[in-house]
């Protein structure tokens, strides 16, 4: 599993970040975090608003920061 943050590595994001690896921990799933904070990468997504939360190359979140009950259920 892939999943990647996009923001500019603001507090928000760092937040985002570390309640994806809460969530990861919880249930017992591994995978690749990758922080992306290319504009132009972001845009490909059609991201506009951060941080956004991408798992397998699915945009599945973005604008806010989710706590790791949220991203649980959206974690394959």
């Amino acid at each position: 599993m892939l999943i990647k943050i996009l923001g500019s590595g603001c507090s928000k994001c760092v937040a985002l970040g570390e309640n994806v690896k809460l969530a990861l921990a919880k249930t017992g799933k591994q995978a690749e975090i990758v922080k992306v904070t290319d504009f132009a990468a972001m845009a490909a997504y059609g991201v506009m608003s951060t941080p956004a939360l991408v798992i397998d190359e699915k945009v599945v979140s973005y604008g806010r920061v989710l706590k790791p009950d949220d991203i649980v259920p959206l974690l394959p």
